[in-house]
């Protein structure tokens, strides 16, 4: 970030896709971003270029785009050249982007770049196809190839000797690591000599220990530590424009991806030549014009292949020619898309974090045409209409365009991803006439944390509902946009607003959402209300859309769950007591910060407000163990009354401190000794436990200090004393205090933790003490309770976690996190960049133009997946829906079986008639959720009472719920003579 936040890029060219680029880099941070392009805005831009409007037309893109990109992060300057590029102006930049240029300034700006080490890319988009190069020049090292962390394993121990023997904590770690790995070494204890040495290979053994070079003059190996990969820079070598021309190495995954590649190559040469001969580019869906871009293209020389030899590929001319033909159009989508992977190129170039492109990325959606339309038979509904869709009218034509405006989609989600479909609903005009709109929902609200991927959000919007902010900044990049925000969540509980009055009037869903949970769940309202499905999801620079059609593609069948659930948890015993993993170490450390500075306050000032009776000593009695222990450190502690300065802050802090991480150990290890056996003859300390060691107080050791001055922070905070920040003053200051005596504590500690491991009841001790100790502290002004905040690097609240968790590490020898992945972890922040965001954004756009043209068929559908780091990129069809059979049925997750209720209402009997009609076979079983309606092994007595019953009053007598007001559809489930278990029939949709 720092190598991001000092560089300086150029960029030329500010349509659609130049506008992507410079809104993904200005996000991300980088130093100085220089605009260039002094041409007019026309009305085809604003298809695609959400910084312009209609009052910019005639107004240079870059002066009409500055002001709003600058508005994006103040931290980012962002400039504009009006003059020609000249060698003297590349010269002061380290990345030079060029969008919709001529080739022969590329040649001209490319060649002299790859001289100068000037990183060089060219962008460019027509229609919906796309073209990046990259040119980081002949010697370019990249620090840090891959997004994976460094591989990190706790030790058990090491030999001396030589070679060294290192044996592995966890012996499945060892397979992660191969022959000739670097390694360094960190928190050894005895043998120091490794720790923070110069990296070291390692060498595998078939026992899965590892081989770590000489050890045999290192003092005796004791205890702790982990082994840590280094990554090993790589050099890339890329060839200038001028013969990457000829000569093109191309981002693909297979053959066939590769031969389709060089075919756009050829494409979009032959487009520049074309422009070059008639001074114009090609008309919009114009054959004559298209054949001529098709001989061009088989009239350019040969490309020559990786030995330099002329390539016999064949030319597909009904690629070329679909190309030509739609290449006058400017999209949404394909700028969103194609900005991203060339911004996060950009970032690789400045940061030498992740390998560059090699060298040539074609991409192309061409599937979005429809298959069976011969556009230039109707040249007129391709024409301009002087509208701010007419680049998109290119492509698709008009009448297109009226079906965008007249759909009403619902958008679940108006984060980082939610923010970017919006724009491009926005933009493509989704919604934005007649009876059409979009409808936003979401419950949170803004964070600062939000603002470096979340475009539509600024600093002031924070605290306000993402939904209501989202919806206000869609309506200004379109004033014909229709936008509702509902700040309901999309759950179970909210079936009675988002329900079947409700979902008629949607056209379909785009999902962004951050649970497989949430995913699931909206994925099954989509199933039931047989509405199409757009979802997208990140992790990092991994991204992927998908699209799910009624009828035609397979349902969502994503994960179960998340894999590091926010309700996830570890058994309390663990967390306290026996902690393994750095994770362990950041849960103990978030529970004491709930602890003492939320609960705690939270709990006094309850008893000051109940005058501290009997109501709360009740609600204490229902606190468990370590609640009870950690409010008894608070309001005892080292005081016995409450602070009244910064000294006594202090004093508290480093009492806490004694009692964590050295005195607590120092019991710990009295109940479980490290000698300890189990009756089987088991050491208690074996794997996965970890004997821990008691610390001793050093205020010369920063994780030592910075939890001091954290905790004392956070207790004035809570105390509504004034803190300090001066660490100086606070290392003078504990010279002065004695280190605290905590031996009276000793019989509170040591019954909680009996109490803890031996799951037995609170004693009235507990109780008794805390109640006498209350009677003191309820006495002046409320305390302050502090609800834990990850995005204010200023409150203490992460230093506080991170300093107690990485303590807790070193008690237990485990290697500690740092301050960035513990404030990811406890903050349960999801890795999210500005590029990947906008690059889902981009492919769930042009599923959208699927969905919206109408009925296609299974294979013109794509489900996509990215990964930017790894330049990897694809593009597949869809599963088709599984056929379900029995006997001589057959249907689809998605059929269901409708029976009106009739007016009067069916009976049950009726119902049990009519679909044993539909179906052919008896109904066994009829349930309304886990209720039985009815069912064939009941009693004929039974049977007599139900059947002549309306099934509404059925239903209200067996579940004791009747339909709600405006339910126009009741949901039944059924089961037919001889089926088996696993056979699930459709859905019977009993219509109200």
């Amino acid at each position: 970030m720092q190598r991001i936040q000092g560089a300086k890029v150029l960029l030329s060219g500010l349509q659609g896709l130049g506008a992507e680029i410079a809104k993904n880099l200005v996000l991300m941070g980088v130093g100085i971003l220089t605009l260039h392009d002094p041409h007019p805005t026309c009305w085809s831009d604003l298809a695609a270029q959400f910084f312009l409007s209609e009052q910019d037309l005639g107004r240079s893109r870059a002066e009409a785009s500055q002001e709003l990109l600058a508005k994006l992060n103040g931290a980012v300057q962002v400039c504009i050249h009006t003059g020609d590029i000249t060698e003297d102006l590349l010269l002061d930049f380290q990345v030079v982007v060029l969008t919709a240029s001529k080739l022969e300034e590329q040649l001209k700006v490319g060649t002299f770049c790859h001289k100068h080490g000037v990183c060089f890319l060219v962008a460019d988009t027509r229609g919906l196809v796309g073209q990046l190069f990259c040119d980081f020049g002949e010697d370019f090292t990249v620090e840090d190839p891959t997004e994976a962390e460094p591989l990190r394993a706790t030790i058990q121990h090491i030999s001396q000797g030589s070679p060294g023997i290192l044996t592995l904590r966890e012996e499945a770690d060892a397979h992660h690591f191969h022959n000739g790995d670097l390694v360094t070494f960190s928190g050894i204890e005895g043998m120091v000599e490794l720790n923070g040495c110069a990296p070291r290979p390692l060498h595998m053994r078939e026992d899965g220990t590892l081989e770590i070079g000489n050890t045999a003059t290192f003092s005796r190996y004791l205890r702790g530590g982990a082994v840590t990969e280094v990554k090993r820079p790589r050099t890339v070598k890329h060839e200038p424009l001028d013969a990457a021309l000829l000569q093109p190495r191309v981002v693909a995954q297979s053959p066939q991806e590769v031969h389709r590649a060089h075919c756009l190559h050829r494409a979009f040469r032959a487009l520049h030549t074309f422009q070059q001969l008639h001074g114009r580019p090609p008309r919009r869906w114009d054959p004559v014009d298209a054949e001529m871009v098709v001989g061009l293209a088989q009239a350019l020389e040969p490309l020559k292949g990786t030995e330099g030899e002329s390539s016999e590929e064949q030319l597909d001319e009904a690629l070329v020619r679909t190309v030509a033909l739609s290449s006058a159009g400017s999209l949404s989508p394909i700028a969103t898309m194609l900005g991203a992977v060339a911004a996060q190129e950009v970032l690789k170039a400045v940061s030498k974090k992740f390998m560059p492109l090699d060298q040539w990325l074609y991409f192309d959606a061409l599937d979005c045409l429809p298959e069976d339309e011969e556009p230039f038979l109707n040249p007129e509904d391709y024409a301009p209409r002087d509208c701010r869709y007419d680049g998109q009218i290119a492509v698709f034509g008009a009448g297109f365009q009226k079906k965008l405006s007249h759909q009403h989609y619902l958008l679940v989600g108006a984060g980082a991803i939610g923010c970017e479909l919006l724009k491009g609903f926005a933009l493509v005009g989704l919604g934005a006439g007649g009876s059409g709109g979009v409808t936003v929902a979401d419950m949170d609200h803004v964070e600062r944390s939000n603002l470096s991927r979340q475009f539509l959000f600024r600093p002031q919007d924070i605290g306000r509902p993402k939904a209501e902010v989202a919806a206000e900044a869609a309506h200004h990049l379109n004033s014909n946009l229709k936008v509702t925000p509902l700040t309901y969540p999309l759950d179970p509980t909210t079936e009675h607003i988002y329900g079947d009055n409700f979902f008629s009037n949607v056209d379909g869903v785009a999902a962004a959402l951050d649970s497989f949970q949430a995913r699931h769940y909206v994925a099954a309202r989509c199933t039931h209300y047989l509405k199409p499905l757009l979802e997208a999801g990140t992790n990092g620079t991994r991204g992927s859309a998908c699209v799910f059609m009624p009828d035609v593609t397979d349902v969502y069948r994503g994960p179960a769950s998340d894999a590091d659930s926010e309700d996830a948890s570890y058994p309390v015993c663990t967390v306290r007591y026996f902690p393994s993993t750095a994770k362990h170490t950041l849960q103990w450390a978030r529970d004491e910060f709930e602890g003492l500075f939320h609960l705690s306050a939270e709990t006094i000032k309850r008893y000051q407000q109940e005058g501290h009776p009997q109501g709360a000593l009740i609600s204490l009695a229902d606190m468990d163990g370590p609640q009870v222990l950690t409010l008894l450190q608070v309001v005892l502690g080292v005081l016995r009354e409450r602070p009244q300065t910064w000294r006594d802050c202090v004093l508290w802090a480093l009492g806490h401190w004694q009692l964590c991480f050295h005195y607590g150990i120092i019991q710990l290890l009295r109940l479980f000794p490290p000698d300890k056996v189990l009756e089987d003859g088991t050491p208690f300390w074996s794997s996965p436990r970890q004997c821990p060691q008691p610390l001793e107080f050093d205020a010369s050791q920063d994780m030592h200090l910075l939890y001091v001055l954290a905790a004392a922070n956070l207790y004035a905070q809570m105390h509504g004393l004034p803190g300090s920040r001066d660490q100086t003053e606070l290392r003078g200051l504990l010279k002065l205090l004695p280190l605290p005596d905590l031996q009276d504590l000793a019989p509170i500690f040591a019954s909680d933790l009996e109490l803890a491991w031996a799951s037995a009841e609170l004693g009235p001790e507990h109780l008794k003490k805390l109640h006498e100790a209350l009677e003191i502290w309820s006495t002046g002004p409320p305390l302050e309770p502090l609800m834990f905040e990850k995005d204010n690097d200023n409150n203490f609240h992460v230093d506080f976690v991170t300093a107690a968790a990485c303590l807790r590490a070193q008690n237990y020898g485990i290697p500690p996190a740092n301050r960035t992945k513990s404030k990811r972890i406890v903050g349960r922040i999801i890795p999210a960049v500005a590029t990947t965001t906008a690059a889902v954004a981009g492919l769930v756009g042009l599923e959208l133009y699927k969905v919206v043209g109408g009925p296609r068929p299974l294979s013109a559908f794509r489900h996509n997946y990215l990964h930017l780091a790894e330049n990897y990129f694809s593009r597949w069809v869809p599963f088709a829906p599984a056929i379900q059979k029995f006997q001589h049925l057959e249907w689809t997750c998605w059929k269901r079986l409708e029976v009106p209720a009739g007016e009067p209402e069916r009976t049950l009997e009726s119902l049990l008639a009519h679909l044993q009609e539909l179906l052919g076979v008896r109904v066994t079983m009829l349930l309304r959720g886990p209720a039985v309606l009815y069912s064939a092994g009941w009693s004929l007595e039974k049977q007599a009472w139900h059947l002549p019953l309306r099934v509404t009053e059925v239903m209200r007598q067996v579940t004791g719920q009747a339909p709600e007001p405006g339910q126009r559809v009741l949901v039944l489930e059924l089961s037919c003579e001889g089926d088996e278990e696993d056979t699930t029939f459709p859905p019977v949709h009993y219509k109200l």
